[in-house]
């Protein structure tokens, strides 16, 4: 019994001892001894688990940034050039080639865009020409073996040809001396007029009646062109019905049993008022500042009014002079009278004081333009885009001329070797000096 008992209090402490020395072992690594610091620790696969007394180091604010990746589709870029003035080692990228087909058009006739960038003689006559079959739709596909022109009944050698578009410089021309009904229609077709031209015209718009007014100078379609569209729309036209010769509201001054009180024993004249409506001058304004546009826009006029005229300063000889000289083309609409059938006819009988009503179709007759006669406004919003494809896509001819120089009149006459076709082109043009080129 005794040794029993020996036994196992001897196995009792030799349980203690064992357990008293790993309380020791965890002690000795959980206190920061002389031995741990002076001991290289052995790196481990495992990373130690955050302590709890120490705290985190913070992350370093001074590593460079972590590239990108980029798609292999992306364009790769060229090594910047060296301080000291290397050059690239690669070329850069060759401009696109235009071509045209083969034989439409001889080795010295080009585009629209290499018209401008040689040096254009005094001598040299450029003709935009529109052609169309007997509907009236635009015929395209011509080349330059189609078309002859004779400058005074002479045939010219074309040296350049092209169907090319080209951008337009226009000038809107607005008659508010018509009634004010005719005016508010042509109102209510302001959207159309301004979606009628591309982001690549430029637009300037006028008024006039008594006088010539500039409302906007050219710029772009934009949305300050729409603003002043809008602030037309506000413009009265003249006083619809027939002019007040007596009564209160009449022109003549106070009177007494119809004498008049300031001239005693003079009779009272009394005169209708007279219809002032300066088209020449408008035109002439409008043309004076087309002349200052760049030479590689097609020029054009955009008038629209019933044609009356009266009381201008300037001739209408003097304004198609200028027009000729500088290549800008007037085209119209013609509303009210201007649209009657048959109204053209009736105005070649002037009554006195009272002017002319059939303008506006010798303009676009001699500067290769037209008028379309339109009285509801879906026939006028119609008229404004064809017009202006018109003077777009106008084929353009160039020839030297082998006239001697002059100041003279020069006519000119476009045929075209299709039957059937209408061919529309200036019918003229005055030679203009040097200088002025």
């Amino acid at each position: 019994m005794l040794r029993v008992g020996k036994t196992t209090v001897t196995g009792g402490i030799v349980g203690i001892a064992v357990l008293w020395a790993v309380l020791g072992g965890f002690a000795q690594n959980a206190s920061p001894g002389t031995q741990d610091q002076q001991k290289p620790q052995q790196p481990q696969d495992i990373p130690d688990a955050p302590s709890a007394v120490k705290p985190p180091s913070a992350f370093p604010t001074n590593l460079p940034p972590a590239p990108r990746p980029q798609p292999d589709s992306a364009p790769k870029q060229a090594p910047p050039a060296s301080s000291s003035g290397d050059q690239p080692s690669t070329p850069p990228p060759m401009p696109p080639i235009k071509t045209v087909p083969p034989g439409s058009a001889p080795e010295e006739m080009n585009t629209r865009d290499d018209l401008y960038k040689i040096t254009v003689p005094v001598n040299f006559v450029l003709v935009p020409v529109t052609v169309k079959d007997p509907d009236g739709h635009l015929v395209d596909g011509l080349v330059h073996s189609d078309f002859t022109v004779l400058e005074d009944g002479k045939k010219q050698q074309l040296k350049f040809f092209t169907s090319d578009p080209f951008p337009l410089s226009a000038a809107v021309v607005l008659d508010l001396g018509m009634p004010d009904a005719a005016v508010q229609k042509v109102a209510q077709t302001f959207t159309a007029l301004q979606g009628a031209f591309s982001a690549y015209d430029e637009v300037a718009l006028y008024t006039y009646s008594t006088t010539v007014s500039q409302v906007s100078d050219f710029s772009s379609v934009s949305q300050r062109l729409t603003a002043v569209l809008n602030d037309l729309k506000q413009e009265r036209g003249a006083n619809n019905g027939v002019p007040v010769m007596n009564g209160p509201l009449g022109p003549q001054g106070p009177t007494v049993n119809g004498i008049p009180v300031e001239r005693p024993g003079a009779q009272p004249n009394i005169a209708p008022p007279k219809d002032v409506r300066v088209l020449n001058d408008a035109i002439l304004r409008a043309a004076l500042d087309l002349s200052k546009r760049d030479r590689a826009r097609r020029k054009i006029i955009f008038v629209i009014s019933d044609g009356r005229e009266y009381g201008s300063k300037a001739s209408y000889r003097d304004v198609l002079k200028l027009l000729l000289s500088h290549d800008v083309t007037v085209d119209a609409v013609g509303t009210e009278a201007a649209a009657m059938p048959l109204y053209s006819r009736l105005q070649k009988f002037h009554l006195p004081h009272y002017g002319y009503g059939d303008l506006l179709p010798k303009y676009a007759s001699a500067t290769g333009g037209e008028v379309f006669p339109e009285f509801s406004r879906d026939a006028m919003e119609v008229a404004y885009a064809r017009l202006t494809a018109d003077a777009r896509n106008q084929y353009t001819l160039g020839y030297t001329t082998r006239a001697t120089p002059s100041s003279a009149y020069r006519e000119i006459e476009v045929r075209v070797d299709k039957p059937g076709l209408k061919v529309v082109a200036k019918t003229g043009y005055y030679p203009l000096p040097p200088t002025a080129r």
